[in-house]
């Protein structure tokens, strides 16, 4: 980056070094300033360690982003493959710029094999592991984001926003048999890509290379979504389809127990879609059954992103023009008492909901680290949801 700041840069590679290089200024920073400082007081005061992790989790979100710039990053170094090599050999270094960029992708995987490191000899010292266990555990889902993101990032050729699609749940390879009416395919290799709103189906692109795309084929939305759990004679095997259509997918796992792991998936997804469109069409059953506490809603299907939310969803626009929503204890709460979502925020932690600007949310409590808990409204999208989301995001707060 120094070479490249006394070099100059050719005049049609302007703004995209930019993107050569992402976020990794940030991350650099903060490990000079802060995070290196933190560790090395690691070494005297090894309790200190796992809390480390726990405590600045949200801030090292910033490799995932780096993460979701690195397909864009890769097709950039790629167009200007010349340009980086002459700079590499001027600066007399045996490693390209693709050596350098893979680094803070390289660290964070090193991040989560300290921690069982840790883990491990803190269980042979015979000391106790509870809260270590935790925090590896929690450690071992940042490099499972990154691995996301970069995967998204070679999406090519889906035309909605996958940000719209809620999180992404499970991504894998499967083979895959498409029926259309009577009409059987050969059996493809498809990466599928399973969010909270929609099944993805991709081609593999550049198969057995560093860098994989994916190129979009054919989709389905949850709320159309129907599986059919079991195929006779292959324990490996589930057909997903589209209701109204004649379109099936049969899916073969690679094994049994990935089979087993996307069916249970869906079959939650499933659930809490028909819970949240009974609740739809039932408020006034949706709200017994809430002060019951056999509310299923309430209870987010394990490893889900998704935070269904305890509130009763969102009733029709009253004849005022006016939409509005119903607690618990009956009482109709008026859009105008919502606030307004400046600008969007992902979620990173499970305790967390994405928002997206333009919605508008409630706001049900704070805390000192600059946070808000809210609650959302369900709408034609999304059932409602609650969680938290940095006080910056909401307008005026």
């Amino acid at each position: 980056m120094s070479r490249l700041e006394v070099k100059g840069i050719p005049e049609e590679m302007r703004g995209k070094d930019k993107i050569v290089f992402g976020n990794i200024h940030q991350i650099y920073d903060w490990h000079q300033e802060f995070f290196l400082v933190e560790l090395e007081k690691c070494v005297q005061d090894h309790d200190r360690l796992a809390e480390l992790f726990i405590k600045h989790e949200r801030r090292l979100h910033m490799y995932v982003v780096y993460c979701q710039n690195k397909s864009r990053s890769e097709f950039v170094v790629l167009e200007y493959e010349s340009f980086f090599e002459e700079v590499q050999r001027e600066i007399s270094c045996r490693m390209s710029i693709s050596d350098f960029l893979i680094k803070p992708i390289q660290r964070i995987t090193k991040y989560q094999l300290l921690l069982k490191d840790f883990l491990k000899y803190t269980s042979k010292a015979g000391l106790d592991c509870e809260e270590i266990e935790v925090r590896t555990e929690l450690m071992s889902l940042v490099p499972k984001r990154c691995n996301d993101m970069m995967n998204l990032g070679r999406l090519q050729g889906y035309e909605g926003k996958l940000t719209n699609q809620g999180k992404l749940l499970q991504q894998e390879t499967f083979c895959v048999w498409e029926q259309d009416g009577g009409v059987l395919s050969r059996s493809k290799e498809r990466r599928v890509f399973l969010f909270e709103q929609i099944i993805i189906f991709s081609e593999l692109l550049r198969k057995g290379s560093a860098t994989p795309g994916y190129q979009f084929k054919k989709s389905i939305k949850v709320s159309y979504l129907a599986m059919q759990e079991n195929v006779e004679g292959d324990p490996c095997k589930f057909v997903l389809s589209s209701r109204g259509s004649a379109e099936r997918f049969t899916l073969q796992a690679a094994s049994p127990s990935v089979k087993q792991l996307w069916v249970e998936h869906i079959a939650e997804l499933l659930e809490t879609q028909s819970n949240f469109l009974s609740a739809l069409q039932s408020p006034i059953e949706y709200q017994r059954k809430e002060s019951s506490g056999s509310n299923p809603l309430t209870r987010p299907p394990s490893g889900f992103g998704l935070k269904a939310s305890g509130r009763p969803p969102s009733v029709p626009p009253t004849p005022n023009g006016h939409n509005t929503h119903t607690h618990t204890d009956g009482e109709v709460q008026d859009d105008e008492e919502l606030v307004l979502v400046s600008q969007d925020f992902s979620a990173v932690r499970e305790d967390e909901i994405t928002v997206l600007r333009g919605e508008r949310v409630q706001i049900l409590a704070s805390n000192q680290h600059g946070q808000c808990l809210v609650y959302r409204p369900a709408n034609t999208e999304s059932p409602p949801a609650e969680g938290w989301v940095p006080r910056s995001v909401l307008h005026n707060h």
